[in-house]
């Protein structure tokens, strides 16, 4: 469920906007000062914000830069004035949009939506960029996590390390010496000589390859080192 903060001091604006927000699914909270908007804003996590830029207390500009400093959620402001130059300050303190007084309600629900679908577009790239595919592999850098198809592949920490910096680099051949020193850049006691590499490099063949000899995805360049290339 979407959820929505509308801040007004017209109340009667607020209801308007409340009530046919609601009738579209959307769950809404109100404030109808500066204070009260930003004490909302932290304590409750929002889909979007609707706010007025002449509010008692807190004007809506110092609202919208105050919680651009803990949040980035779309914020949209309501302006009763038409000149560029606020809408272009309200957009400096870090609003996504603006609309102007007296508006459309129609207009108010159809920019809250594209927003929304901009930002879920925005986040499912971001997720994508965040895992590595290739062929049946795929490799959430984030959760250190590695999937054969939809078996889940359990990986010691150096194996996901060598793994992660192979698939980043695709084709681009590691010698022992540099895989060393990546991977084990920090704690070189643990690191041993170059055939920890290769001890690490065969169990994780053993894990994600379905035939260790004739390897998939992690090759060997004879007498240089080892690249990541998902085979056909």
């Amino acid at each position: 469920m979407t959820k929505v903060l509308v801040v007004d001091d017209e109340k009667l604006i607020v209801k308007g906007i409340r009530f046919s927000l609601e009738q579209d699914g959307m769950k809404v909270d109100c404030a109808y000062d500066g204070e009260e908007a930003l004490s909302k804003a932290k304590e409750n996590e929002y889909d979007i914000i609707l706010l007025d830029v002449m509010l008692p207390k807190k004007d809506g500009m110092e609202v919208c830069q105050s919680i651009r400093e803990f949040s980035e959620v779309p914020i949209i402001m309501l302006t009763a004035k038409a000149g560029d130059m606020d809408k272009i300050l309200g957009l400096e303190y870090g609003a996504d949009d603006y609309i102007t007084k007296p508006f459309n309600i129609l207009e108010v629900k159809a920019r809250i939506k594209a927003i929304l679908r901009r930002n879920q577009k925005n986040s499912a790239r971001a997720e994508e960029e965040h895992v590595l595919k290739a062929g049946n592999l795929r490799i959430d850098l984030d959760g250190h996590r590695v999937f054969l198809g939809n078996r889940e592949v359990n990986l010691t920490a150096k194996e996901f390390d060598i793994l992660e910096l192979l698939a980043s680099n695709p084709d681009k051949v590691y010698s022992r010496e540099k895989l060393l020193a990546a991977v084990w850049r920090n704690k070189p006691q643990e690191a041993g000589d170059v055939r920890t590499v290769d001890v690490h490099v065969r169990r994780l063949r053993e894990k994600i390859e379905p035939s260790p000899s004739d390897p998939h995805y992690v090759h060997t360049k004879w007498g240089v080192g080892y690249y990541f290339r998902a085979s056909e």
